[in-house]
C-alpha cells in the first residue's frame, strides 16, 4: 500500500512551476536566441553617438544661436546655393558681343567723349543672390520685352553713375567723379540716367534684331531693388556684365533677363549659329528631291475590276473566257502599286498597245 503524502511533499508540489506546452516554450527559447544574437552584434560595434537638439538644429540651419545671421546653414545651405545649372543659350553670346559693339558707338554719341565697351562675363545666377550682391548706391532701370510679355533690369552701378553725371555736366576729364554722399537723386541727375537706359535699351533691341526682332520699352528707374523685384527670388536670371571706360573713368552696367523672358524665343536662342535649322539639312533635301524625280516606277492599267464566287473560279479552264465591262472609248485606271494616279483612253502606238492620259487624279489627303 502507498502511504499518504505527507503535508511536506504537498508543499514542494505547490512551489512547482506549472506545465508550459511545448509550442509557447520553443517560441519563448527562439525569441532567447534571437535577442542573445543582436546583443552580441551590437556589443561588436562602436557605440552609438546621439545627436543633442542644439546639433540637430545647426545640422538643419535652424540653429538659435544664428537667427541674428544672415548666413545660411545645414541644408538651408544646400536648398539655397548660389549655382544654377541652366540650357546653354549659345546664340546669346553673340546677341551680347553685338550689342558691346553697338554701345561703344552709340555711348560715344551720346557723351560726346571716347568710350571703350567690354563684356565681362555671361552668367546664370539666382535672382535673390544677384539683388543681394548689388553695392549701394545703383541705379536700377526696369524694361519690359513688348513682344515677350515680360521684363528685365539694366543696373547702373555707383562708379559709372557717378562718372556719368560728372561728364555730361562738364566736368574735367582729369578729376575724379564726385561721389553723392548717400543724398538722393536729384530730377536732373535721373533724367540724365534715363536717358544712357534708353540709349542701352535700343542698342539690345538692335543686337536681338538678326535673331528675332523685339522692343525693349523703359519703364522706371529705381534706386532701392526691393522696389525694381521682376520675378521671385529663386527664379533664374541671365546676367550680362560690361565694362564702360570713359577717359579713366567708367564703371559696370548689367543687363539681367529672367529665363521666364526668353522662353518664346527659347529655341531660337539654343542654335549653335546664326540661321540654324534644327533636323533639317537643305543642301540633302534639295539632292534627294533630285534623286526622287529620277526613280523609276511601275505602272499597271487596269482595264475592269470584277467579283466573282470562288466556285466559278474552281471552273475556269484553258480556254474560259471573262467577259469585261469595258469598251474602246471607256476610260481606264493607271495605277501605281494600290494608289490610282491618272485616268486614260486605250489605243495604239507603233506596234504598242498605249494608253492616252486624259485626268490626273488628285491624291491630296482632305
Amino acid at each position: 500500500m502507498t502511504p499518504p503524502p505527507s503535508e511536506e511533499n504537498d508543499d514542494i508540489e505547490a512551489l512547482k512551476e506549472p506545465e508550459v506546452p511545448k509550442a509557447e516554450a520553443k517560441i519563448s527559447d527562439d525569441q532567447d536566441q534571437l535577442a542573445a544574437e543582436w546583443e552580441e552584434m551590437t556589443s561588436n560595434t562602436e557605440a552609438t553617438r546621439v545627436l543633442n537638439q542644439d546639433e540637430i538644429d545647426s545640422l538643419l540651419g535652424a540653429d538659435s544661436n544664428q537667427k541674428g545671421s544672415n548666413d545660411d546653414t545645414g541644408l538651408d545651405a544646400i536648398l539655397n546655393h548660389g549655382m544654377v545649372t541652366n540650357d546653354r543659350l549659345p546664340m546669346l553670346d553673340v546677341v551680347f558681343d553685338r550689342m558691346m559693339r553697338l554701345l561703344s558707338s552709340s555711348l560715344r554719341n551720346f557723351t560726346s567723349d571716347n568710350v571703350e565697351v567690354a563684356l565681362d562675363n555671361v552668367s546664370s545666377v539666382r535672382f535673390k543672390d544677384y539683388v543681394d550682391s548689388l553695392p549701394a548706391p545703383a541705379m536700377l532701370g526696369v524694361f519690359k520685352a513688348d513682344e515677350w510679355e515680360n521684363s528685365g533690369l539694366i543696373t547702373l552701378d555707383s562708379s559709372l553713375i557717378f562718372s556719368t553725371i560728372d561728364i555730361l555736366l562738364g566736368g574735367r576729364r582729369d578729376s575724379a567723379p564726385t561721389k553723392l554722399d548717400g543724398r538722393p537723386f536729384t530730377t536732373i541727375e535721373r533724367n540724365l540716367l534715363e536717358g544712357m537706359v534708353r540709349v542701352v535699351l535700343n542698342d539690345l533691341s538692335s543686337a536681338f534684331e538678326p535673331i528675332t526682332p523685339v522692343n525693349f520699352s523703359f519703364e522706371r528707374l529705381e534706386t532701392d531693388p526691393k522696389f525694381a523685384t521682376i520675378a521671385r527670388p529663386s527664379n533664374a536670371v541671365i546676367v550680362a556684365k560690361f565694362r564702360i571706360e570713359m577717359e579713366e573713368r567708367g564703371g559696370l552696367l548689367d543687363v539681367l533677363i529672367p529665363y521666364a523672358t526668353l522662353e518664346p524665343v527659347r529655341e531660337l536662342l539654343l542654335q549653335m549659329f546664326m540661321g540654324e535649322k534644327f533636323g533639317r539639312d537643305a543642301i540633302w533635301e534639295t539632292h534627294l528631291a533630285n534623286e526622287l524625280w529620277k526613280t523609276e516606277v511601275e505602272l499597271t492599267a487596269v482595264l475592269d475590276e470584277q467579283t466573282i464566287s470562288l466556285g466559278k473560279i474552281f471552273n475556269l479552264k484553258k480556254g474560259s473566257s471573262l467577259p469585261l465591262d469595258v469598251k474602246s472609248t471607256s476610260l481606264v485606271d493607271i495605277k501605281c502599286g494600290n494608289i490610282k494616279m491618272f485616268k486614260g483612253v486605250m489605243g495604239r502606238k507603233a506596234q504598242n498597245i498605249a494608253i492616252k492620259i486624259e485626268k490626273k487624279l488628285n491624291q491630296e489627303k482632305k
